[in-house]
């Protein structure tokens, strides 16, 4: 019963926003709802399950997003995003855009998390798009699809150490086998936009908010880069500092692990930013400035957000996850096994974080079962885990809303063109996971 009232919200969760045309926020809020009350929540509890999920999210992603907007208004309006654009496409030429942003989201998300990481890059792909000629959609969803697949199976991103822990892996072979894999998952998302670029939708800029040319900016590249380079390189640290048996230790991990928090080193980003301009004015920081103008893009994109997580919170509170998750471990499936769980729970209620530790806590007493005990299995199913959780993100998942928002994607082309890919991702995993399982174990 579970499944199918999961199949009938997602339904109506699209049927709102595409037939009804109703706000997404008012979709997901009123479905989730209405969910929660038909999968057996009490009733004077899911406005506090609502409400927590929309807070817990907004709490997160939200400080995230307006920093990474501030960034973003400034890096185009003072020309320093055209000038990393056209040194981009002088390398890779317009037909590499994609690649060179899947490149770059795989690279960025082993560090980040890929909701920031798709909020700081996705300046510099409005530029790059723009000055290419190419939907704003191909780009992004390549970047999307390179932080996605990094982010899920390459460590230190927390949700691949979090399963390594449970299960036992070695870091240094889970590093070892999720790297390979997902630069291949990532190679497959990118080959998958490439297919369908033809049929992405054309993003119109809005009037006034063109990036500027790079002529207006005269610093070198390096300046330009500097608001993203140093947040990257500050979380980085943070991560490195924070793995267990980490080389760094005493004063300058506790400075590491500081400024390494996303908000901190973003902060800090955005006083590099305000350093780009030829010549700085106090209105840029007042409401009808470019301040003012960044929190009012980014408001938007925050309250949908945070309706997914309110979402996804109102199926957490549901056995549907584990209920799905004992019926697929029930097939013997070997490496697959616990790639199916994880999808499965991803899909159930949206978070890829949730799905990988409930899967590693499902499977870590069945490894001698499925065939995968040691420290090469573990390893395998420490990435597989992480591989099924890309699978699928559709619209109970926070991220899917971020990535349709920034790329002014409909909800029916975000599950067309973006949580199929996630699926074919998933798809490729599998496969070089069981290639790998047939020569290793």
């Amino acid at each position: 019963m579970l499944v199918g009232l999961l199949l009938a919200a997602i339904v109506a969760i699209v049927l709102a926003t595409s037939v009804l045309r109703l706000h997404p926020i008012l979709a997901l809020l009123g479905v989730a709802f209405v969910f929660g009350l038909l999968a057996g929540v009490e009733p004077g509890q899911i406005v506090a399950v609502l409400t927590s999920g929309f807070g817990a999210t907004i709490g997160s992603v939200g400080p995230i997003i307006l920093l990474g907007s501030v960034i973003g208004i400034v890096w185009e309006r003072s020309g320093a995003a055209m000038r990393i654009a056209k040194a981009v496409l002088d390398r890779s030429g317009p037909r590499g855009l994609p690649a060179a942003m899947g490149g770059i989201g795989f690279v960025t998300a082993v560090p980040v998390f890929c909701d920031t990481g798709l909020i700081v890059l996705s300046p510099l792909n409005r530029a790059l798009s723009a000055r290419a000629g190419v939907p704003l959609a191909v780009g992004g969803l390549a970047l999307a699809f390179g932080l996605y697949a990094a982010h899920v199976m390459v460590p230190p991103t927390p949700g691949p150490v979090a399963a390594a822990a449970i299960l036992n892996a070695d870091l240094g072979l889970v590093l070892a086998v999720g790297l390979p894999v997902g630069l291949i998952t990532a190679a497959a998302g990118l080959i998958f936009v490439l297919s369908i670029r033809h049929r992405m939708p054309t993003l119109e800029l809005a009037a006034g908010a063109e990036p500027a040319d790079e002529a207006k900016f005269d610093r070198p590249l390096i300046i330009a880069m500097l608001p993203l380079v140093l947040p990257l390189a500050l979380i980085l640290a943070g991560s490195v500092a924070a793995m267990p048996n980490s080389p760094v230790g005493g004063a300058l991990a506790a400075g590491a692990t500081f400024f390494g928090q996303p908000l901190i080193a973003l902060s800090l980003g955005v006083l590099c930013a305000f350093f780009l301009p030829k010549r700085f004015e106090r209105r840029m920081l007042s409401n009808e400035g470019w301040v003012g103008d960044a929190f009012r893009d980014s408001a938007m994109v925050i309250l949908i957000t945070g309706a997914g997580g309110a979402f996804g919170k109102v199926l957490q509170a549901t056995d549907i996850g584990q209920d799905l998750g004992q019926l697929v471990s029930a097939a013997g499936l070997g490496v697959l096994a616990p790639l199916l769980i994880a999808a499965a729970i991803k899909s159930a209620q949206g978070s890829s974080t949730v799905a990988i530790v409930t899967t590693a806590s499902l499977v870590a007493p069945l490894l001698g079962d499925l065939g995968l005990e040691g420290p090469m299995g573990a390893a395998l199913v420490t990435v597989a885990i992480g591989a099924g959780a890309m699978a699928v993100s559709h619209v109970n998942d926070s991220f899917f809303w971020v990535v349709t928002q920034l790329l002014g994607l409909s909800v029916p082309d975000g599950l067309r063109f973006y949580s199929v890919g996630t699926a074919i991702q998933a798809f490729t995993a599998a496969l070089v996971l069981l290639g790998l399982q047939s020569l290793i174990i």
